[in-house]
């Protein structure tokens, strides 16, 4: 719990640890304990509840009768009163969410990212998209608090630039965040998508039911997002959850860095649908397919599988024996005990490969960790990645930091 200060000068700080006490409590909390939980004076709590209703971001929700005395009228937040849009860049689709103040998704749309559209193209295309979905969710564009993105990795977060994404062709150097910014005019916060969809699972839990785990992401590419004392893991340069290259099975196929067995090359849908093709397991496409062509030939495959098809089930036992050897390496190295798994792709394989995964990491003979591996899947489902680039900004809105009071000349 953030403590505030009662010094005048630092009542925005203050507001934004009044605004966090409130969020966080669902039921809500009167003045009175709202300056018992911050330690600022009544006088303060009464002025700054005063601004945040009068601005429409928390609001009277009834009375509560406590002990002897009249009965204490009850501050919650109000959801309508700000809004988030959360956008996702991953090389087979854009994903575009709209959060209000509650974390909960108010509208959605996606389409498929063009393989033949520079980048800057591809800003109008998002500001077009953004522009459209404030529309479809209906609200005022003056709530709008910012946008944040979801990008594949390498990032240079400090100057908001895409450096070299391995799936994304022509994205070299492109400084996202503040060509979205100019197109759009609105605040634009940049974030690797494995983080962002940690995030996304940290702040839609429920207090603390999450502290340490790990994020299996599965969307064109696979990456791992991490929380450790229920912070985002971000590294040295913020780009941390590469584990593409993670040996998973020494005998494996070639990996485009010249070794095998490399967890990415081996289990990324697009190398998943080469192998069924491969066997003639399902029938092959003319040239390349596309994305929506392996998003078809994956749940193709998943189905296959459910149903009984002894190759297809094959194919997916690979998937999750490599998956368990990556979930054991790192389980083991940072002492996790939970997994989550989610991204584009996930759902189409999670009814044939999560149990296996679970047996398959809490048997390993290599899981050296005093405590079983909770395997299980995000609540938030597909959009994920979205609806974690829409909570930084909400976060960069609602949680109070300390450096918020440093003074810089």
């Amino acid at each position: 719990m953030r403590r505030g200060t009662n010094v005048h000068a630092l009542g925005g700080f203050n507001q934004i640890v009044i605004l966090d006490t409130i969020r966080r409590s669902r039921e809500g909390l009167s003045r009175v304990e709202i300056a018992e939980q911050t330690g600022l004076s009544a006088q303060t709590v009464s002025n700054v509840s005063r601004r945040l209703l009068d601005d429409g971001v928390i609001r009277e929700a009834g009375q509560r009768i406590l002990g002897v005395g009249k009965p204490r009228i009850i501050l919650q937040l109000d959801p309508s009163g700000g809004y988030a849009i959360g956008v996702h860049l991953d090389p087979s689709v854009v994903t575009y969410v709209v959060l209000d103040l509650d974390g909960r998704v108010v509208a959605h749309s996606a389409s498929t990212t063009p393989s033949d559209v520079a980048p800057d193209l591809m800003v109008e295309r998002m500001r077009e998209s953004i522009d459209a979905i404030i529309v479809e969710a209906g609200v005022d564009p003056a709530r709008i608090l910012g946008v944040g993105i979801a990008a594949p990795g390498p990032l240079d977060l400090e100057r908001g630039v895409v450096l070299d994404p391995p799936l994304l062709e022509g994205w070299h150097g492109v400084a996202l965040r503040d060509a979205l910014a100019e197109a759009t005019g609105l605040v634009v916060l940049l974030e690797k998508d494995v983080t962002a969809a940690t995030i996304a699972e940290l702040w839609t839990g429920s207090s603390h039911e999450r502290d340490d785990f790990m994020f299996f992401y599965y969307g064109t590419g696979v990456g791992l997002g991490l929380a450790i004392g229920h912070e985002a893991v971000r590294g040295a340069t913020s780009n941390a959850g590469d584990i593409g290259h993670l040996i998973v099975d020494p005998d494996g196929p070639l990996c485009s860095c010249g070794r095998r067995g490399c967890l990415g090359d081996a289990i990324m849908p697009r190398s998943v649908v080469a192998g069924a093709i491969s066997t003639g397991l399902i029938g092959a496409h003319a040239g390349r397919p596309d994305a929506v062509e392996v998003d078809e030939a994956l749940a193709r495959i998943a189905l296959l599988a459910e149903s009984g098809d002894r190759g297809a089930s094959a194919a997916l036992e690979v998937v999750a024996a490599r998956i368990a050897v990556a979930v054991v390496t790192v389980a083991n190295l940072l002492d996790l005990d939970t997994v989550v798994f989610g991204g584009p792709y996930w759902n189409h394989i999670s009814g044939s490969v999560l149990e296996r995964i679970s047996v398959l990491v809490n048997t390993s003979p290599a899981l050296v960790t005093t405590h079983p591996i909770a395997v299980t899947v995000s609540s938030i489902g597909n959009d994920v990645a979205a609806v974690g680039a829409a909570c930084l900004v909400l976060d960069d809105v609602l949680s109070p930091r300390p450096s918020a009071l440093l003074i810089t000349t």
